[in-house]
Order: C-alpha cells, then structure tokens, then sequence
C-alpha cells in the first residue's frame, strides 16, 4: 500500500510539471499489474498513461482492464493510439472488447483495422456471444506430421513471436485437419532426426467453437491443460483458446451464479460502476417474484385461521417450521448448483441425487424433529406453556419437521435439474427462491399435521 501511494505521488509531480518523457519511463518500468492500479487510483489520467506507454505494455495494461474503465479511457485516446491498441490487441481479447460495446460502436471501430486484423475481427464475432469463438485467438504455431525436430524448431524461431503461446504445437494434415497436439518439452527432448508422427500419441482435447464457454471451463479444469485447440464440425482447426481467457470466464461465472444465488439478475458492471436506477431494476424482478410467492403464504395463513384461533400456540412455532424447511432446501439447492458447475453431476443423474436427498432429508428431518420434541418438553417442564396436550403439539411440531426438511432438500435438489432442462441457467433456483416456495409448501405440511393430531382436542 505504501509503495502504490509513493507511485502516485511520484506520478502527480510528473504531470503537474508536464514531463511527460520522465513519465513514459517511470511507467515502462513499472508490473503491468501497478500500472493497472494506478489507473484505478487516478481514473482521470488512464488515458494519458496509455498513451505514454510503449505500444506492447499499453496493450497488456489495457487487456486487464474491466470494461468500463476500457470504455472510458477508449473515449479520451487520440485516434492513432485507438488505432494502433487495436491492432496490436490479441483477438480474442479483442473481440472480447468489441463484444461489450455497442454495434455502431464496433463498426467504426473495425474500420481501424488492417485488413487481416478486421478479418479475424469478424470472423470472431461471427459466433454467438458465449461460444468458444469468441474465446479463441489464431495465433498459434502449426506443423506436419513429416517436418522434423530440426525443421520445427526453425519453424518456431521464424514465427513463435506472432504466436499466443508455443507451449503447445498442433498438427495439421493437408487439409487443415488437427490430428494431434505435441507439447513443446516433448519437442526439445526428442532426437533432432525424428519426425511428428513420432510424436503423436492420438490423446488430443479439442473444442467445438460453437461449445458454450462454460463447457469450455470443465474440460480446462478436467484435463489440466494451458491452452486448448478449437475446431469446427468437420475437424478444421480454427483457433486456440489458452488458460487466462478461461480464468476470465470461469471468474464471470462465478461472480454470476453467486448473484443470482442471492436472489438477483446478475449485474454487467462492477458493483460501484452500477447506476442506482440499473440497481434496483436488477432488484426488481426478483422482489417482486419472491413477494408475490410469499402471498401465496399469506392464503394458507388464512385459510388455516380458525385453527389458528382455536390454538395460538401454533402461530408462535411456524417460524420453526418455515426456517427450517427453507434452509434445508436452500442446503440441497447449492450444493447441486456447484455439482453441476463442477462436472460432477449431469441431468442423467437426477434420480441418483433424488434418492440420495430422500435418505439424507430424512435423517436431518428427524435430526431437528428430534430436537423440536425436547424444545416442546423442556419448555413445559418449566413453564407447563402448553398445558396438558403439550405431547400432541411436539408430535406435531416433530412430524412437522421431518416433513418440511425432507420436502425442501427433494425441491431443493430438483429444481436445478428442472431448470437446466428448459434451458435454464440452474443457479436461477437461488437460495430466496427455494426458501419461498418451500414456506409455502411447509405451511401447508404444518397445518396439515396439526389438524390430524389436534383435532377434537384443541382445534
């Protein structure tokens, strides 16, 4: 902390005088990721930084950027430094940039490119918005199943500079089929006579460009791997995506589902960056779809208001039973939200989850249905609050338990597996979702017990 206070205080002397030569050099000397900060700490001078900067760090500094400060600082560079950062840019980070932006926008700005930049632009963008194209760069190193290590090697040293990463070659046959990935060590311990087909050991992991991103997350994750080859339906190869791309998606989509685990639309923006109106209007929705739910609780309330009135003691315990289904099924909710995020669970596997939510609902059920019993009895043998049927109403409040726990870890569990059947993003059964619809349900499981147990006796 100290170190970055030193930076802008150093950097505020440097432009108060206007030395902006002593500035470009105090800049290319320091980690991109300082110059990234200090951007955030003096949001007004990003675009003079950038354009101080030499042309290879501006463009690293601007690819770290979170779209909004990208966007701003775009809106104050001359129209050379647009020019040139774009062409310069990766593209796939590129068409990452040019994704966020408005469609007008983008094709003033693709007029900017060279001809080969702008049509790799809009080949990319040719994808649809969260398929692997639009993750993948073409910038990587290819080599016959013929050339030798001699020949790849003199390969490497010509275009290894224009590649994204050399970790990794790719073995194409005459047609531009992959037939096979060969890791660079293996390259540089193989005998200098020996060939491709050598290598090829028929173990490659590709990609299909129209995969969803997320996909592309779990086979990264799966197969512990630094950059993987992307493909169309015939085979073709079209492009590579490399780790860093994935770690900025699998980054989204956590910051996404947690959102939403919340029980709000997932924001485009940093929090701070967000208008108060484009808050609540991300808000909205969800209240209004969760109050409306809880009115359903309000109609079971009312229709249960003679048993209510002949017994108040049970209007003092619903909160008992309402908390404990909804956490419950809050619980099973996340746990299969993740498992699916994970790869570990596939909609094939729903009965599995099914029954083993059953037996685990059911143990917990009894667990707390255990323990709302000894509440009842523990209160009654000091205070005798519920009088003479003080054992009907912990039956009650027992069954009740066993019942609504059970109910919210089966619902819980299944409405991801519901959700992503129609389409739907899993984590959109968030944790307020879940507790609302199982505290209606759970009402109707309480009431439902009290009136089999109670009636003729108190009710």
């Amino acid at each position: 902390m100290e170190e970055l206070e030193m930076h802008v205080e150093k950097l505020e002397q440097l432009i108060e005088v206007g030395n902006l030569q002593e500035l470009a050099d105090y800049l290319n000397e320091l980690n991109i990721s300082d110059v990234e900060e200090l951007i955030d700490e003096l949001p007004e001078h990003g675009s003079l930084f950038l354009e101080t900067l030499d042309l290879n760090r501006a463009v690293n500094v601007f690819r770290i950027l979170d779209f909004p400060t990208q966007e701003r600082i775009f809106k104050k560079l001359s129209a050379n430094k647009v020019r040139e950062i774009l062409n310069e840019m990766p593209p796939d980070d590129r068409t990452s940039f040019f994704g966020e932006l408005k469609g007008d926008v983008v094709k003033r700005l693709i007029t900017l490119l060279t001809p080969d930049e702008r049509k790799e632009a809009l080949s990319l963008l040719g994808y649809p918005e969260d398929s692997v194209g639009r993750l993948m760069t073409p910038d990587y190193i290819t080599v016959k199943e013929h050339w030798t290590i001699n020949r790849i090697l003199d390969h490497i040293r010509r275009y290894g500079s224009a590649s994204e990463t050399i970790d990794v070659l790719y073995v194409l046959d005459s047609d531009g089929r992959l037939i096979d990935d060969i890791r660079i060590k293996d390259i540089l311990l193989a005998s200098p006579d020996s060939q491709v087909g050598e290598l090829i050991d028929n173990r490659m992991i590709s990609l299909n460009a129209n995969d969803p991103q997320e996909e592309a997350v779990t086979i990264f994750r799966m197969n512990n791997r630094v950059a993987l080859p992307v493909v169309d339906e015939q085979g073709i190869m079209l492009g590579i995506v490399t780790i860093d791309d994935i770690l900025w998606v699998a980054n989204e989509e956590y910051t996404e589902d947690m959102q939403r685990f919340g029980g709000t639309e997932a924001l485009d923006e940093p929090y701070l960056d967000v208008t108060i109106m484009h808050l609540v209007k991300k808000r909205a929705g969800w209240l209004i779809v969760l109050f409306l739910g809880q009115l359903l609780t309000t109609t079971v309330i009312d229709h249960f208001e003679s048993q209510l009135a002949s017994a108040i003691v049970l209007f003092a315990l619903m909160p008992l039973i309402m908390s404990s289904g909804g956490n419950s099924g809050s619980q099973a909710s996340t746990l299969i939200i993740q498992a699916m995020a994970m790869g570990e669970v596939t909609l094939s596997d729903w009965w599995r989850v099914m029954r083993r939510e059953f037996v685990s609902g059911s143990i917990l059920g009894l667990i707390l249905g255990t323990l709302g019993f000894v509440r009842i009895a523990t209160w009654q043998l000091f205070s005798e609050y519920y009088g003479e049927h003080w054992v009907l109403i912990g039956l009650v409040i027992s069954f009740s338990l066993v019942g609504v726990v059970l109910w919210g870890s089966v619902v819980g569990s299944m409405l991801p597996f519901a959700l992503r059947r129609l389409g739907a993003d899993p984590a959109s059964s968030s944790a307020p979702f879940v507790s609302t619809l199982v505290d209606v349900t759970g009402l109707i499981i309480y009431f439902t017990f009290a009136t089999l147990l109670l009636q003729g006796v108190l009710l």
